[in-house]
């Protein structure tokens, strides 16, 4: 249904452009000016591009799109027979009559808030025409005959802006024109206006019960091994649609009317289904379009037994504590790296959030701001976008010192499970000698064993497969064209130095995929995630800074 109104709205958008018969324009002459039926004509064109617009509202069940698209081609088919296209009247008709029996399937909620804002729109443009038009006739007051005073100029107005003509008569046919020309322009631009801003993408404010975060926490600590990500479900800007039995839950965000999930279900593995079930019955009921960014092969796996699709999206570095080391010709440029860094008097100190003092936590939180590289904190599916905060005591903070005692460098690591880490903060002087970041890392394996971790998550490499595949003996040209294209790319998003950043540590690569409805939905999927990453300006954010 969504698809047949497109394509009648952009019939009526290209036929509205089309010249008429002229045979069909004199035998309506006697029933209509011409100046109306050239209204009806640029009227038909804004209702045709709107009902092209209100098809993909249509299409998740939106009932407010249902309802202007109704209206829109009741009006329509006024507009074709003022047109005098009949036939075009006839399947407006027959459009609208299929729209109302099928009224039932649209019943997905839409944003309150956008009522007033679509208000607001709407009368702005028309106050703004109301304006205008007035003026126009006032600075012509001159050429107007049969001496109409100001309240005839506000009707004529008010009639121009809905397409009639006013009781207002001109000298001069060109100040008639100009006059219609401005207030039907502002009578469709505010029509058009409110219907966009009624329809547009619903949005949640983040926001948790009294107990969602201790339940949370509780559900990390008992089933939290599955996902290196699992803890970044207790960012402040994600919410949660819990399974019946409070045993599950998908973190979320809604970001322009996409439900963005990040990572796989939290909680134990048989009661993801509920969770998952729960979170898309209120995607279905606010037409929110589901996705799940960067999830595991477990979570990619549940999800797809619901409809979504899956493709990978890149892969996830893994250390394993007990087998790493720096020997071997592999390992060469890190050995290199942390030996120079530590012959210039470089150390790390590797401590619990909980177990660091007051004065030694408020040097870190000034470190992290000052060594930021850019003035936003960008992440959602793999960052906390906070430091040091009471209630992330777990977390591991790697804190590096030159050999005059300042810091110059700073690693956070989440809780993953029992066992594991999972790399959240990098900060770096970056005055401070070449090899900050390997000498961190290396120190953090070295004192996992200390804290009971046994497996290390760093960086995620974004299309990592491609970039490897292009590097062997072998490689096609299309592979290493794609190739060619990410590291063009990786200025901006740091792509190919991402990769070579985890590579020379040897990690083993654990896989992570978006999951999506359908193929159309891939670039407001893309926005959306983009958006929340804050790699779009509108959504950029600052490092929080909680107190103690």
């Amino acid at each position: 249904m969504a698809r047949c109104v497109q394509v009648v709205g952009l019939f009526d958008a290209v036929t509205a452009i089309l010249p008429s018969w002229h045979q069909r324009m004199a035998a309506l002459a006697h029933l209509m000016p011409t100046a109306g039926m050239v209204t009806a004509r640029a009227a038909l064109a804004v209702v045709g591009l709107l009902l092209v617009y209100l098809g993909a509202g249509l299409r998740r069940g939106k009932r407010r799109a249902w309802q202007l698209t109704t209206v829109l081609c009741a009006f329509s088919v006024v507009l074709h027979l003022a047109k005098a296209t009949p036939a075009s009247a006839l399947v407006a008709a027959v459009l609208l009559v299929v729209l109302v029996v099928e009224r039932d399937r649209f019943y997905a909620r839409g944003d309150l808030r956008n009522r007033w804002r679509a208000l607001g729109a709407c009368a702005g443009f028309l106050g703004a025409g109301f304006v205008l038009g007035f003026a126009e006739i006032a600075l012509r007051a001159g050429q107007v005959t049969g001496g109409a005073g100001p309240a005839r100029w506000a009707e004529h107005v008010a009639l121009g802006m809905v397409g009639v003509s006013g009781p207002v008569h001109f000298d001069h046919a060109i100040a008639a024109t100009t006059v219609d020309l401005t207030t039907g322009a502002f009578g469709l631009l505010g029509l058009a206006a409110g219907a966009v801003v009624l329809l547009r993408p619903g949005t949640r404010g983040a926001g948790w019960e009294p107990d969602d975060e201790q339940q949370m926490r509780t559900l990390l600590t008992r089933h939290g091994d599955g996902d290196s990500l699992g803890y970044f479900a207790l960012r402040p800007d994600k919410s949660f649609i819990w399974a019946p039995s409070r045993r599950a839950a998908v973190a979320y965000r809604v970001v322009n009317g996409v439900s963005l999930a990040s990572g796989d279900p939290v909680g134990i593995p048989s009661a993801w289904p509920e969770a998952i079930t729960a979170w898309l019955a209120d995607c279905d009921a606010h037409g929110w379009t589901p996705a799940v960014l960067a999830c595991g092969t477990a979570g990619g796996t549940a999800y797809q037994r619901f409809g979504l699709d899956a493709i990978e999206l890149g892969d996830e570095a893994i250390l394993d504590v007990q087998g790493f080391t720096l020997q071997g010709r592999n390992m060469r440029t890190v050995r290199q790296a942390v030996a120079r860094v530590r012959r210039a008097g470089y150390t790390c100190e590797v401590v619990r959030r909980s177990d660091l003092d007051d004065a030694a936590l408020a040097e870190a939180r000034h470190c992290a701001v000052a060594f930021r590289q850019d003035s936003v904190e960008r992440g959602f599916s793999m960052a906390l976008s906070r430091f040091g905060s009471s209630a992330d005591g777990d977390c591991v903070l790697v804190l590096c010192r030159d050999g005059e005692g300042r810091m110059r460098g700073l690693l956070q690591f989440v809780p993953w499970g029992d066992t594991g880490l999972s790399l959240d903060l990098m900060r770096g002087d970056r005055s401070a000698e070449n090899g900050v970041t390997e000498l961190m890392i290396v120190s953090a394996v070295e004192a996992a064993a200390g804290l009971g971790v046994a497996k290390i998550s760093l960086n995620f490499a974004v299309l990592r497969s491609v970039l490897a595949r292009a590097e062997q003996l072998g490689a096609g040209p299309v592979v290493r064209i794609w190739a060619r294209l990410l590291r063009a790319m990786s200025g901006l998003w740091q792509i190919d130095s991402l990769y070579k950043a985890n590579a020379k540590y040897q990690p083993s690569w654990q896989p992570r995929f978006l999951c999506f409805p359908s193929g159309r939905d891939l670039p407001r999927i893309a926005v959306a995630a983009l958006s929340a990453e804050a790699f779009l300006p509108s959504r950029r954010r600052r490092l929080a800074e909680p107190a103690p």
